[in-house]
């Protein structure tokens, strides 16, 4: 064991594959060991690097490392793909990932801790939710159309439900059928509107976020989800490569000396990407009554390009901006932060 510098886990539900290997690369050991064993493994081990892919599980176990005194590194699965030799087993992606590690040109991604795990759980949670409650929407919709009756899109069927149920005259199991799935669209809109008041006060807490929610266009989620997908900085280099790190930059396909950049990436967090444009969407709303260079920049780009192109565009903007605040423990300024950014 004193000779081990480097450890890939196979990361699984109860089993384990360790694949360590010497400061040369040669293999020491290969283990397949159950989650207590392992960590009693590491725990009585000499310090080194512990690699594993980003996946369920890695941030726990990825803090438990860091406890024992070694260095944990989490790599994206598709970074250590490439690097899988022969048959797919979970020894040989084990070995995977010790070889992915030891690029020196490698991009690793940082360990979150238990605040930013749980506010990902409370965002998946109200996305789940915020789905549901329009599929219910779109159910009465259907319901209703079936039966001769249309109403306009959206939310507005929730208010009219009653009226309408009392104006036609409609079977009374389809009725009691309704009536059932306006409470549940109640109920999920009541679960909705905790969450966000617990996110609300969780920014009210957070220094980092108010300063995020200076910034044109950013909303409370946008700066919670910001927060916990920044919550190291260092990870990034650059602002630039953190907005390609969320696929906000051109994808390219170049050779033979001649530049080919197609549409946006699309690489990363989607739904930070979807956030983000959709903060840049209500900047562009109303950005003929922005008179700073952030609405002479945008109202510029709509002269000559698509609405769309011009959203991603400022969702970039928007991105590096975040991530210069953050990294450089400044506020927004801004014209002063757009021209910097």
């Amino acid at each position: 064991m004193d000779t081990v510098s480097l450890i890939g886990i196979d990361l699984g539900k109860h089993c384990f594959h360790l694949h360590a290997q010497d400061a040369s690369g040669r293999l020491v050991f290969r283990k397949k060991l159950t989650r207590g064993q392992m960590l009693t493994l590491l725990g009585n081990s000499p310090r080194c690097t512990v690699v594993m892919e980003a996946c369920a599980g890695a941030h726990w176990v990825a803090r438990r490392i860091q406890s024992f005194g070694h260095e944990a590194k989490l790599i994206s699965p598709q970074f250590v793909k490439p690097f899988l030799t022969g048959n797919k087993n979970d020894f040989a992606d084990a070995q995977a990932i010790c070889e992915a590690a030891s690029r020196p040109s490698m991009r690793f991604v940082s360990a979150h801790n238990e605040t930013q795990q749980t506010l990902s759980a409370l965002h998946r949670v109200r996305e789940g939710l915020v789905r549901d409650r329009t599929g219910t929407v779109n159910q009465i919709h259907a319901f209703l159309l079936e039966f001769g009756v249309s109403l306009p899109k959206g939310a507005a069927v929730i208010r009219r439900l009653p009226a309408v149920l009392a104006k036609h005259e409609l079977p009374p199991r389809l009725v009691a059928l309704l009536e059932r799935l306006h409470a549940h669209f109640k109920y999920l809109d009541e679960q909705i509107d905790q969450l966000e008041r617990e996110l609300q006060l969780q920014l009210r807490e957070d220094e980092r976020s108010q300063r995020l929610l200076e910034i044109p266009g950013i909303g409370p989620i946008t700066a919670s989800v910001l927060t916990t997908e920044l919550g190291d900085t260092r990870q990034f280099a650059s602002a630039r490569q953190f907005a390609a790190s969320i696929g906000l930059v051109p994808r390219q396909y170049s050779t033979g000396g001649k530049p080919t950049l197609l549409g946006i990436s699309k690489r990363g967090d989607k739904n930070l990407r979807r956030l983000l444009v959709q903060c840049a969407r209500t900047i562009m709303q109303h950005v003929e009554r922005r008179s700073d260079r952030l609405g002479v920049w945008v109202r510029s780009l709509l002269s000559r390009r698509h609405g769309n192109v011009v959203a991603c565009a400022l969702a970039n903007k928007l991105a590096r901006i975040a991530w210069a605040i953050l990294a450089r423990g400044t506020r927004y300024q801004g014209e002063q932060a757009v021209a910097a950014a």
